[in-house]
């Protein structure tokens, strides 16, 4: 939503963190101990069995990250919607013990423990929201809220979170307080795609990281061949040009794996960038960029509230006249890295290319 919401970009995947050895507090996050557990398929790096006991070191970029045993959790702590989603569909729902007040899917994750809140006020407008996150940011105010009371009676082996942007969802160092004070002995696993096949590789890391691998990998598969249906569909069609608007008061391009979404459903993403950040634009932005189709996808909103804003935008005027305007369930399809973004791939590729009645 605003340029201050997205911290530098890591290596997209699932990072372990041992970050309580039993004592009252944790060690600094630069001495932790971390495991890079990218996908055989996804990376071409061979992944051990995942079996109990076993173990795995990895070379990353110019360090080493650790040698210790890939271990089968049973009590898990899930802080984000989209790691719940993958958790429960690669048959993990059962160790979920808490989750958060976004946390919406599948139904049964709304029966487990709600563990972290907003603090964001409701009620409020894009344009508040923009302007109170940045604000909120500004003075290193958090915007989410851990309850460490809820957390502590958990008894987590596993607390899954993000390092990818501080308006998602809890930041990783606000768990790793909560657990260092709490002197616990849970692994932190950060979930942090860039891209499409980032998530599809986090999927495949986060079942091996529960003793779920082939649930996972068939999962995956299942993903793949539904892409490379869409792509060989829309082959050798024009493409339109696509934008889409991640947050519409301001307007904001896209970022990280939906501009390749617009080029799997066989449009073209002429705002954004594929791997990077979302970024700010100006209405005058989205004119120049000629776009056949106007995809409103709001962070955080539903179907119902993208097309409230899509409404809201049209009626102002600041969309060319002639454009097409297409709201989608930005929380379910769009904006959580989980499998239900191939479902918005199938989406956007029959309103790009409809079959004739």
């Amino acid at each position: 939503m605003t340029e201050l919401t997205v911290v530098p970009q890591i290596d997209a995947s699932l990072l372990v963190a041992r970050i309580c050895t039993g004592e009252a507090s944790g060690r600094p996050s630069s001495q932790r101990r971390q495991l890079h557990q990218a996908a055989a398929a996804d990376h071409g790096v061979d992944v051990p069995g995942g079996e109990a006991g076993q173990s795995e070191e990895r070379e990353h970029g110019q360090g080493r990250l650790g040698h210790r045993p890939i271990v089968a959790v049973m009590r898990i702590v899930s802080l984000l919607p989209s790691t719940t989603e993958i958790l429960f569909a690669v048959g993990a729902g059962d160790d979920v013990v808490g989750v958060t007040f976004e946390c919406d899917f599948p139904a049964a994750a709304r029966d487990r423990p709600i563990v972290s809140t907003s603090a964001l006020p409701g009620g409020l407008t894009p344009a508040e929201i923009d302007a109170y996150v940045t604000a909120a940011l500004a003075r290193g105010e958090d915007l989410y809220r851990l309850d460490e009371g809820a957390l502590a009676g958990l008894d987590a082996d596993l607390v899954v979170t993000q390092d990818l942007c501080a308006v998602c969802a809890v930041d990783v160092s606000l768990v790793d307080d909560a657990l260092a004070h709490l002197g616990c002995t849970a692994d932190v696993l950060t979930y942090d795609p860039h891209t499409l096949d980032d998530v599809l590789a986090s999927v495949r890391s986060l079942g091996a990281a529960t003793g779920h691998e082939a649930a996972a990998a068939a999962l995956v598969g299942s993903l793949r061949s539904r892409l490379d249906a869409v792509r060989a569909r829309v082959a050798g069609r024009s493409r339109p040009r696509v934008v889409v608007l991640e947050w519409t008061d301001p307007p904001y391009a896209p970022g990280h794996w939906i501009p390749e979404m617009v080029e799997a459903a066989g449009g073209l993403c002429v705002l954004g960038a594929a791997g990077e950040k979302s970024t700010r634009v100006r209405w005058d932005d989205v004119h120049a960029a000629r776009p056949d189709l106007v995809v409103v996808a709001p962070c955080g909103y539903d179907r119902a509230g993208a097309r409230a804003q899509a409404d809201a935008v049209v009626a102002t005027g600041r969309l060319p006249g002639d454009v097409l305007v297409h709201a989608v369930d930005a929380d379910a399809m769009w904006a959580r890295p989980g499998p239900r973004l191939v479902d918005g791939v199938e989406e956007l590729a029959g309103v790009l290319h409809a079959e004739p009645r």
